[in-house]
Protein backbone atom coordinates (compact mmCIF):
# COMPACT_ATOMS: atom_id res chain seq x y z
CA UNK A 1 0.00 0.00 0.00
CA UNK A 2 1.56 3.05 -0.87
CA UNK A 3 1.22 6.22 1.09
CA UNK A 4 -0.17 9.29 -1.61
CA UNK A 5 -1.21 12.81 -0.19
CA UNK A 6 -0.55 15.66 1.81
CA UNK A 7 -0.57 15.22 5.91
CA UNK A 8 -0.32 17.03 8.38
CA UNK A 9 1.21 15.31 12.23
CA UNK A 10 2.03 16.87 15.53
CA UNK A 11 4.73 15.04 17.50
CA UNK A 12 3.57 15.16 21.17
CA UNK A 13 6.39 16.61 23.33
CA UNK A 14 9.02 17.32 20.71
CA UNK A 15 8.84 21.46 21.96
CA UNK A 16 10.01 20.02 25.55
CA UNK A 17 12.65 18.17 23.68
CA UNK A 18 14.03 21.16 21.41
CA UNK A 19 13.76 23.35 24.59
CA UNK A 20 16.30 20.29 26.82
CA UNK A 21 18.24 20.20 23.88
CA UNK A 22 18.97 24.20 23.59
CA UNK A 23 19.82 23.98 26.98
CA UNK A 24 22.38 21.05 26.66
CA UNK A 25 23.82 22.76 23.76
CA UNK A 26 25.44 19.44 22.51
CA UNK A 27 23.86 15.95 22.01
CA UNK A 28 25.35 13.20 22.99
CA UNK A 29 25.79 10.68 20.23
CA UNK A 30 24.80 7.52 21.95
CA UNK A 31 21.74 8.81 23.11
CA UNK A 32 20.84 9.37 19.32
CA UNK A 33 22.17 6.08 18.25
CA UNK A 34 20.34 3.74 21.46
CA UNK A 35 16.66 6.06 20.75
CA UNK A 36 16.94 5.59 17.00
CA UNK A 37 17.82 1.71 17.97
CA UNK A 38 14.97 0.90 20.39
CA UNK A 39 12.21 2.66 17.50
CA UNK A 40 13.25 0.70 14.47
CA UNK A 41 13.14 -2.44 16.72
CA UNK A 42 9.68 -2.08 16.71
CA UNK A 43 9.26 -2.13 13.15
CA UNK A 44 12.16 -4.91 12.62
CA UNK A 45 10.15 -7.02 15.19
CA UNK A 46 7.13 -6.83 13.15
CA UNK A 47 8.23 -6.95 9.84
CA UNK A 48 9.96 -10.69 11.03
CA UNK A 49 6.71 -11.27 12.48
CA UNK A 50 4.76 -10.46 9.16
CA UNK A 51 7.16 -12.27 7.09
CA UNK A 52 6.03 -15.18 4.85
CA UNK A 53 7.30 -18.42 6.55
CA UNK A 54 8.40 -21.48 4.29
CA UNK A 55 12.06 -22.96 5.73
CA UNK A 56 12.22 -19.69 7.96
CA UNK A 57 15.29 -18.64 6.70
CA UNK A 58 13.60 -14.96 5.29
CA UNK A 59 12.73 -14.19 8.66
CA UNK A 60 16.01 -14.92 10.03
CA UNK A 61 17.75 -13.22 7.49
CA UNK A 62 15.87 -9.60 8.03
CA UNK A 63 18.36 -7.24 9.65
CA UNK A 64 18.63 -4.18 10.93
CA UNK A 65 21.59 -2.27 9.85
CA UNK A 66 23.04 1.23 10.51
CA UNK A 67 23.92 4.10 7.83
CA UNK A 68 26.85 6.01 8.58
CA UNK A 69 26.60 9.72 8.32
CA UNK A 70 28.85 12.48 7.78
CA UNK A 71 26.86 14.51 10.77
CA UNK A 72 26.84 14.21 14.26
CA UNK A 73 23.47 13.84 16.47
CA UNK A 74 22.10 12.01 13.23
CA UNK A 75 21.60 8.06 13.11
CA UNK A 76 19.67 5.94 10.66
CA UNK A 77 18.52 2.78 10.41
CA UNK A 78 16.97 0.58 7.91
CA UNK A 79 15.34 -2.59 7.42
CA UNK A 80 17.68 -5.14 5.02
CA UNK A 81 18.12 -8.43 4.40
CA UNK A 82 21.11 -9.91 5.26
CA UNK A 83 24.40 -10.03 2.78
CA UNK A 84 25.17 -12.81 4.81
CA UNK A 85 22.81 -14.97 3.74
CA UNK A 86 23.44 -14.39 -0.05
CA UNK A 87 24.06 -18.13 -0.90
CA UNK A 88 20.37 -18.92 0.48
CA UNK A 89 18.48 -16.46 -1.11
CA UNK A 90 20.13 -16.02 -4.19
CA UNK A 91 19.06 -18.51 -6.83
CA UNK A 92 19.93 -19.50 -10.40
CA UNK A 93 16.68 -19.03 -12.54
CA UNK A 94 15.65 -21.77 -14.82
CA UNK A 95 15.04 -20.10 -18.30
CA UNK A 96 15.91 -16.45 -18.28
CA UNK A 97 13.92 -14.11 -20.04
CA UNK A 98 11.08 -16.41 -20.25
CA UNK A 99 8.41 -14.50 -18.55
CA UNK A 100 9.29 -11.22 -19.62
CA UNK A 101 10.59 -8.97 -22.94
CA UNK A 102 14.14 -9.33 -23.19
CA UNK A 103 17.41 -11.39 -21.81
CA UNK A 104 15.83 -11.57 -18.35
CA UNK A 105 18.47 -11.76 -15.19
CA UNK A 106 20.23 -15.37 -14.65
CA UNK A 107 20.02 -15.44 -10.57
CA UNK A 108 16.87 -14.35 -8.78
CA UNK A 109 16.65 -12.84 -4.87
CA UNK A 110 14.17 -14.57 -3.05
CA UNK A 111 13.64 -11.58 -0.33
CA UNK A 112 12.13 -9.33 -3.23
CA UNK A 113 10.07 -11.15 -4.87
CA UNK A 114 8.43 -12.14 -1.88
CA UNK A 115 8.23 -8.09 -0.83
CA UNK A 116 7.53 -6.44 -3.99
CA UNK A 117 6.46 -9.59 -6.06
CA UNK A 118 7.59 -11.18 -9.28
CA UNK A 119 5.75 -12.01 -13.06
CA UNK A 120 5.43 -16.03 -13.11
CA UNK A 121 6.14 -17.79 -16.26
CA UNK A 122 3.00 -17.44 -17.75
CA UNK A 123 3.45 -13.50 -17.68
CA UNK A 124 0.76 -13.08 -14.85
CA UNK A 125 2.31 -10.46 -11.95
CA UNK A 126 2.14 -11.96 -8.42
CA UNK A 127 2.14 -9.24 -6.39
CA UNK A 128 4.64 -9.28 -3.32
CA UNK A 129 3.52 -8.97 0.90
CA UNK A 130 5.08 -6.14 1.50
CA UNK A 131 5.97 -7.20 5.12
CA UNK A 132 8.68 -4.59 5.25
CA UNK A 133 7.04 -1.36 3.58
CA UNK A 134 4.24 -1.76 5.87
CA UNK A 135 5.87 -2.85 9.08
CA UNK A 136 7.08 0.76 8.33
CA UNK A 137 4.00 2.49 7.44
CA UNK A 138 1.67 1.06 10.22
CA UNK A 139 4.25 2.33 13.41
CA UNK A 140 5.31 5.42 12.03
CA UNK A 141 3.75 6.78 14.74
CA UNK A 142 4.64 4.27 17.54
CA UNK A 143 8.52 4.72 15.80
CA UNK A 144 8.57 8.76 16.34
CA UNK A 145 6.96 8.43 20.14
CA UNK A 146 10.27 6.24 20.97
CA UNK A 147 12.44 8.08 19.54
CA UNK A 148 10.86 11.58 21.42
CA UNK A 149 10.18 9.78 24.56
CA UNK A 150 14.18 7.81 24.51
CA UNK A 151 15.32 10.80 23.51
CA UNK A 152 13.75 12.98 26.21
CA UNK A 153 14.30 10.65 28.88
CA UNK A 154 18.31 10.70 27.75
CA UNK A 155 18.48 14.06 27.73
CA UNK A 156 16.99 15.04 31.03
CA UNK A 157 19.68 12.46 32.59
CA UNK A 158 22.24 14.20 30.61
CA UNK A 159 20.86 17.85 32.17
CA UNK A 160 20.60 15.97 35.49
CA UNK A 161 24.12 14.77 35.46
CA UNK A 162 25.55 18.09 34.05
CA UNK A 163 23.63 20.25 36.39
CA UNK A 164 21.88 22.63 34.65
CA UNK A 165 18.22 21.69 36.42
Amino acid sequence: MAFKGKTTFVIEGMDELIRDLKRLKKVPQKHVTSSSRKAMNISLKQSKADAPVDTGQLKKGIVMKGERSRYKAKKVYKIVFDDRMNDIFQKPVKNPGESGAGEGRAIAYYPFSQEYGFFARDGRYIPGYRFISDSLTDNVSKIEKTIVSEMKKKIDQEIAKVGLK
